[in-house]
């Protein structure tokens, strides 16, 4: 009797968190308000050089992230003036759940839910609906960090950074790709060669000549400078939100 009982109050208490998660990425993509972002910076590697640029950020240095949603939603007429709010909150120490590239479906799905129970306990203070833990990593040690990762159950985001100013409008626009992930937008590049997928991951697939490409899309991440050669553009204003990704996010009517 005892353990039935206790099986129907587990199933009921999944049945409200699935349910309150669906609420919330429905309520994130109507788009009737602001979507409110919290940003927490985590410094990766321990080094003295990371920690001080972690200590220098302010909301400033991610207004690029506003104000790239704010233009892309104009051009697609969308009601709203300020479709995305970001807000820059303390550092934590603690360093999410990793996760190999490759990894098989089974250990990605406890992945899920170590990361929602790390966003549990963790950015418990933060109110915004979506959490994007970016960790800075000093350029002068590694020349490529980790893979990030856009988590749509849950609205959570694990973003790896360069901490270096001259690299701070880059470490943008894969917050804005990540932050587009738990939105529901998906990736428009093939993972084998990392270049941008024809048409849905080209800046502007209608062009003639198609190369080089003068902006890039924001989920393909690189612009094609020719038939087999991409790039990572400089900032945010040379990125755009093609029309593939503005229906996933619920921008544009299918």
């Amino acid at each position: 009797m005892w353990r039935v009982l206790r099986i129907a109050i587990l199933l009921m208490v999944l049945v409200l968190v699935g349910t309150n998660a669906v609420l919330a990425r429905w309520d994130a993509r109507d788009w009737d308000n602001p979507l409110y972002v919290g940003v927490i910076p985590i410094n990766a590697d321990g080094r003295p050089a990371t920690q001080a640029y972690v200590d220098q950020l302010n909301s400033e240095q991610f207004a690029a992230i506003e104000a790239f949603f704010a233009s892309e939603a104009r051009s697609f007429e969308l009601a709203i003036e300020q479709p995305v709010a970001v807000t820059l909150y303390p550092e934590v120490a603690q360093q999410p759940p990793s996760i190999e590239p490759g990894t098989g479906a089974f250990r990605t799905m406890l992945w899920s839910l170590k990361l929602r129970w790390y966003n549990w306990r963790v950015g418990d203070d933060v109110g915004e609906q979506v959490k994007l833990y970016v960790l800075f990593h000093d350029p002068a040690v590694v020349n490529e960090v980790p893979h990030s990762l856009g988590l749509q159950k849950g609205l959570i985001g694990v973003v790896h950074a360069f901490a270096a100013r001259n690299m701070q409008e880059q470490n943008n626009i894969v917050v804005a790709h990540e932050l587009l992930h738990t939105l529901g937008a998906t990736d428009k590049y093939d993972p084998l060669t990392n270049l941008p997928i024809y048409p849905d991951g080209y800046g502007d697939p209608y062009a003639q000549p198609r190369f080089p490409q003068a902006i890039a899309e924001v989920m393909a991440g690189r612009r094609m400078v020719g038939k087999d050669e991409a790039r990572m553009p400089d900032s945010l204003q040379d990125v755009v939100i093609g029309e593939k990704t503005a229906m996933e996010i619920n921008w544009l009517q299918h």
